[in-house]
């Protein structure tokens, strides 16, 4: 079973969710539901009265929440309760507001859109081209960013082929990284001053094309050399990075300046939007 996590956007606010390969349906954060229809500066506390009140009133269809590590506001995995579509549903009947309807009208849209991707895996980038200008970012940056999502999981496929496991994906995007970057993942978000963020949500075009660039290098030296080991894919993945390093230095010895920014999706977002931090 594969649990997939994304944020969701309903009247730009957030709403974090995870996809379920095995069941195939969303669940949703049931705390994030609650402040996007009762603006409650307190969702939890709001969450525990009305679960209490429920379940004396004998509910405990809605009250019986799965429990999941989520991305807390302090950058922290916190179990969060979720609920289903049915679930949700019933809760929302128990919350007075004048946003029910539409929230009802919007769950029902993700769940179908979800269904519909897997079966038109193109309908999956356009919804992330929407998404990404609701949340505020140019047209060039959108597009740079969907072939960089295009050529991550090419890689992923060709790591997979070389029969990579799927946990050491994260260390050996980390190599890729510093051969090219001077950094890991994480101290790159650190430089950024980001926490769980998404590090690629988070870079300039120059950034996004050199990362693009060190990705696409590292699956195509890895279809040449088949690697046959995880040594051995370190090996490749130091390769590719070091493609995307040798175009950054001549790029930055032309600029003068160092090309790794700190600008994160705060500053790259258009003037003028205003949608809720990342």
């Amino acid at each position: 079973m594969t649990k997939k996590q994304e944020i969701q956007l309903f009247n730009d606010r957030r709403i974090r969710t995870v996809w379920d390969d095995k069941e195939e349906k969303w669940y949703f954060s049931v705390v994030d539901v609650i402040e996007a229809l009762t603006d409650s500066p307190d969702p939890s506390t709001y969450w525990r009265v009305l679960k209490n009140r429920l379940k004396k009133e004998g509910n405990e269809t809605v009250t019986i929440c799965n429990a999941f590590k989520l991305p807390a506001r302090d950058g922290k995995m916190r179990l969060t309760p979720i609920a289903d579509q049915e679930q949700l549903f019933r809760l929302i009947q128990s919350i007075p507001s004048p946003k029910a309807e539409p929230f009802k009208v919007w769950i029902a849209q993700v769940a179908s859109e979800r269904l519909d991707e897997m079966q038109d895996p193109e309908l999956t980038i356009e919804r992330a081209m929407t998404d990404y200008r609701r949340l505020g970012y140019s047209e060039a940056w959108i597009n740079q960013r969907l072939k960089s999502i295009e050529v991550r999981k090419e890689l992923t496929d060709e790591w997979k082929r070389c029969g990579v496991e799927a946990q050491q994906y994260a260390s050996l995007t980390d190599i890729v990284t510093m051969a090219w970057a001077g950094k890991t993942t994480r101290s790159y978000k650190a430089f950024k001053g980001l926490t769980k963020q998404n590090l690629r949500d988070n870079m300039t075009n120059v950034e996004l094309a050199l990362n693009t660039l060190a990705e696409a290098a590292t699956t195509e030296l890895s279809k040449e050399m088949n690697p046959a080991t995880y040594r051995e894919n370190v090996t490749v993945a130091r390769k590719g990075g070091s493609v995307a390093k040798a175009a950054r230095k001549q790029l930055e010895n032309q600029l003068g300046r160092s090309v790794i920014s700190e600008s994160n999706s705060s500053t790259l977002r258009l003037p003028g939007e205003s949608p809720e931090d990342q």
